[in-house]
């Protein structure tokens, strides 16, 4: 049976969570205040911990760090917008909305019990440490699963296929490859197929000799040669012509490169990297795409996850990237605000962490008049991270999470809520009851900001929100 501590200083919500939590097979214990809390039990024997946020003393916030590893699941007020993301940014694994929907509540304690559950099993059932590569920031379960299996491929010779979408970071996957690798103390020599002519890929990949084509004035060696006891990172694969790949078969299974107008073979020892955003299974099959070499390559996937997939470490990015600019344009003390990171946390970035680091770029440039005129953290608003709108096709493949008459995503338990989804859910159950001034300063925004989300959420107002409506 698992335990949850409930820290909550009032007594008629913290019983009612009590019940509602033993009803559900939870042993529950309860507390006042962060003081009490910590004096009278070890948070260390709990699995969960939930706690208001204002409490009386130490603010709820204050177990994030004495718990440990131990989740903590913070309550607030629908209008506390800022508290509720700097709760998240602290390390809460997640916030809820007060007062809380009976269900809801049930469902986000499972998720929470069942994440930490999961993680805590494949952290020590794991051999391999699941620690952070060089270069690359996240935290989320997808990437630790990434993590590990780089640490195990790493070592080996067998070739590797990286698949994921633009902007992903496949080179910095395989430059981690080569530097766990016994190759690293060699330079890994790294091609954009898509980047050279398909008339010279050949001779920049395998050489040539003198004379064997017009304009070969002298004898070259290709990259593959220069990869000879290191690493070859193909990008692109994909755009790979034809005939290349023949020459590319042979490197493999052979062991063994020939320059063009070369008679001569030379062996060579290379460990390909190869990484791509398009399918070459289904490429094989239209025959543009050799499916000998597919399988040759195809050892070892890696499997990148979207942006819009990685959960808190958008935030975590999006927060060292701002650092980085800030110190590159000498304007330290830039922040992101409440209302940014709901944007940046929300937006679907189809363009992936390239597109995040060129808004976020963007916005500490266009802050430059902002920090002249004040020394302190300023913020970075919601109105300078100039986000595009989604394309029709994002629309097509994510809106089934913006369904229209605004269903919430709370009704798949095991998807995480984001700010957005609470912003929704709270017009959608509030909408015939409020009206549209209420709704806003409920939530703590403008009725202008109020209506921007309904428009890009697919929020109908209904007849009882309207103007006539609300005012009989």
């Amino acid at each position: 049976m698992s335990k949850i501590l409930i820290v909550e200083d009032e007594t008629i919500i913290r019983t009612a969570l009590r019940k509602l939590l033993e009803r559900n097979k939870y042993e529950v214990s309860e507390a006042p205040s962060v003081r009490e809390a910590t004096s009278k039990f070890e948070l260390s024997e709990f699995e969960l911990i939930i706690s208001d946020l204002r409490l009386p003393g130490a603010p709820g916030t204050d177990l994030i760090k004495l718990a440990g590893e131990v989740p903590v699941l913070i309550m607030t007020s629908y209008a506390s917008l800022r508290s509720a993301v700097d709760s998240m940014r602290m390390g809460a694994v997640d916030y809820i909305a007060k007062p809380f929907d009976h269900d809801e509540m049930v469902t986000a304690v499972k998720r929470v019990i069942g994440k930490a559950s999961a993680a805590h099993r494949q952290k020590h059932s794991s051999t391999t440490a699941s620690h952070a590569i060089a270069g690359m920031i996240g935290s989320s379960d997808v990437m630790h699963a990434l993590y590990n299996r780089i640490h195990k491929v790493a070592p080996t010779k067998a070739t590797v296929l990286i698949h994921g979408e633009t902007g992903t970071g496949k080179e910095l996957v395989a430059r981690a490859l080569h530097e766990e690798s016994p190759r690293s103390g060699k330079p890994m020599i790294s091609v954009n197929c898509a980047a050279i002519p398909e008339t010279l890929i050949e001779s920049e990949l395998f050489g040539h000799e003198k004379g064997a084509f017009t304009g070969a004035a002298s004898m070259r060696e290709g990259l593959v040669a220069a990869a000879d006891g290191s690493t070859l990172f193909l990008d692109e694969i994909g755009e790979l012509p034809l005939e290349a790949q023949a020459r590319l078969l042979r490197v493999l299974q052979e062991g063994e490169v020939r320059p063009i107008g070369s008679v001569e073979s030379r062996k060579v020892d290379v460990r390909l990297v190869a990484a791509t955003h398009r399918d070459l299974r289904k490429l094989a099959r239209e025959n543009k795409f050799r499916e000998d070499l597919y399988f040759r390559i195809n050892v070892v996937q890696l499997e990148l996850p979207p942006l819009r997939e990685r959960g808190r470490d958008i935030i975590s990015l999006a927060e060292s990237l701002l650092q980085r600019f800030c110190s590159e344009m000498s304007k330290p003390g830039l922040r992101l605000s409440p209302e940014a990171i709901q944007a940046i946390t929300t937006y679907t970035w189809p363009g992936n962490v390239r597109e995040l680091e060129n808004a976020i770029q963007r916005a500490v440039i266009l802050c430059e008049d902002n920090a002249e005129i004040s020394h302190d953290l300023l913020a970075i608003d919601l109105d300078l991270v100039p986000f595009e709108s989604e394309t029709d096709e994002n629309e097509a493949t994510y809106g089934h999470h913006r369904a229209a008459g605004g269903r919430s995503a709370a009704q798949d338990p095991s998807e995480d809520l984001s700010l957005e989804d609470y912003f929704q859910r709270f017009v959608l159950e509030h909408q015939d009851t409020m009206s549209e001034t209420e709704l806003a300063r409920k939530l703590g925004v403008s009725r202008k900001c109020l209506w921007e989300r309904r428009q890009r959420l697919g929020i109908p107002r209904t007849k009882s929100t309207t103007p006539a409506a609300a005012s009989k």
